[in-house]
């Protein structure tokens, strides 16, 4: 199970992003996508449009992580673009149960998860 400490912001990107993207690329999209500093110690998230790949890029002090995670079956329940913004804050523990198969509206199970 994935977890960071609560003291760690998370940001996720609502709208999908070319998993093709490493660190520049990622680093650029927080910068510009995300208008934040991808210096913060925020964790960022990103998914693809497919919502079978999962990207964060965190910055530790010291350099840049970018995880990731491609399901072999079924898709993030990833929450829906709106005009009105482009990124979610989450807690550290719904984004663990986002990335661990629990859709955060109805709190259920995905059925790729279950086994």
């Amino acid at each position: 199970m994935l977890a960071f400490p609560a003291a760690v912001r998370i940001y996720v990107a609502v709208q999908p992003v070319d998993m093709r993207k490493q660190f520049n690329g990622l680093w650029s999209a927080v910068a510009e996508q995300l208008e934040e500093d991808p210096r913060s110690g925020a964790v960022f998230c990103f998914i693809n449009k497919d919502r079978t790949r999962l990207k964060m890029l965190y910055w530790d002090g010291t350099g840049v992580w970018v995880l990731a995670k491609r399901l072999e079956k079924g898709r993030f329940s990833w929450p829906t673009p709106s005009e009105a913004r482009q990124k979610l804050s989450l807690a550290p523990e719904a984004l663990a149960l986002l990335v661990g198969g629990v859709e955060l509206k109805q709190g259920s199970l995905k059925a790729w998860y279950e086994r």
